[in-house]
């Protein structure tokens, strides 16, 4: 009922002052001067507007829910080809470090080879000079015991061989002996500032992968196609001009 005629029902709507009325006040009271219309029509209408408004929400809600499931896609692209692109740089350098212990060992079993064999050659020295030292030394007791002897005719007897077996002794040769510089092995000394300057400067290629690598990802084909999902996928303007945005009720991500 109208609050100024308390007997008189709303049944209409004043344009001007967007408020519904009677039909008392537009004759004689603060509407008279003001355009109507009935109030069942102006009803119909708004209500009709609101109704294309929600509408025009709830697809504009649809589109967002569509975008955002579409980068939620993307980010767990990302996540995978980011996780294979780690796996491959690893297995790369793991060949790396696979090829550098083997040649690592080709190199060290070459120093142990020579090593040993210099080693085998001055300890076989060291035994022959041994030797004669030992059967020298024996000499030189025997020639001393010969020179105790106080009987001449048991002297001569002895002292004819220890002078013929201190004679073969002296002209026994003992010149073999390692050369001068033998024990240095610094020809086993290698340069790796080139290869270390390389291992530094290491970079992801740019260039297309080729035909044994191409089943590798990071080439991002997938992030590109993602994104012009995305563009297709553009709200319309008109969904942010009509009222406050509603939440779809079936989304799940109506509280982000």
């Amino acid at each position: 009922m109208c609050e100024e005629h308390e007997d008189e029902r709303i049944n209409i709507y004043c344009l001007r002052c967007e408020a519904p009325t009677c039909s008392l006040c537009k004759v004689f009271g603060a509407h008279k001067d003001c355009e109507v219309a009935p109030l069942p029509a102006v009803y119909q209408r708004q209500k009709s507007e609101l109704s294309d408004g929600i509408a025009m929400l709830v697809a504009g809600n649809d589109r967002i829910q569509a975008i955002i499931t579409q980068m939620e896609e993307i980010c767990h692209t990302i996540e995978e080809n980011g996780r294979r692109q780690k796996q491959h740089v690893g297995l790369r350098f793991d060949a790396l470090y696979g090829i550098l212990e083997e040649r690592k060992k080709e190199l060290l079993q070459s120093i142990a080879a020579e090593q040993e064999a210099k080693l085998q050659r001055v300890r076989g020295l060291i035994r022959q000079y041994g030797d004669h030292l030992e059967a020298s030394s024996k000499l030189v007791e025997s020639a001393i015991q010969a020179m105790e002897e106080p009987q001449m005719a048991v002297y001569l007897q002895h002292s004819k061989e220890l002078l013929k077996k201190i004679t073969d002794m002296s002209k026994a040769s003992m010149s073999s002996r390692p050369e001068p510089g033998y024990e240095n092995m610094d020809h086993f000394s290698i340069n790796v500032d080139y290869v270390a300057e390389m291992l530094r400067t290491i970079e992801f290629q740019t260039e297309p992968l080729g035909e044994d690598e191409g089943d590798g990802p990071g080439d991002g084909s997938e992030a590109t196609t993602d994104e012009d999902r995305l563009d297709s996928l553009e709200v319309p303007e008109a969904a942010e001009d009509v009222g406050p945005r509603q939440k779809p009720a079936s989304s799940p991500h109506g509280q982000h």
